[in-house]
């Protein structure tokens, strides 16, 4: 049960929708840019660092549930 709870959670957080997670700043630098293939840019190297301390705190959790599990 616990690991199909785990399974669900997981995928719930790699898939999601597009998001533009940009600052008012950024954002209004890189709206005036023609193209916009750098404000695309900015928008993927923001989601990529947001995405690892999920990923390490997942696998801390997954080590300390394997852990407490074994005994």
């Amino acid at each position: 049960m616990r690991l199909k709870v785990c399974i669900s959670i997981i995928f719930l957080i790699f898939v999601s929708l597009p998001i533009d997670a940009q600052c008012a700043m950024c954002r209004a630098v890189l709206e005036s840019e023609e193209g916009q293939s750098t404000a695309k840019g900015i928008n993927n190297g923001i989601i990529y660092l947001m995405v690892i301390p999920y990923l390490l705190i997942g696998g801390l959790a997954v080590f300390i549930y394997k852990k407490l599990s074994q005994k």
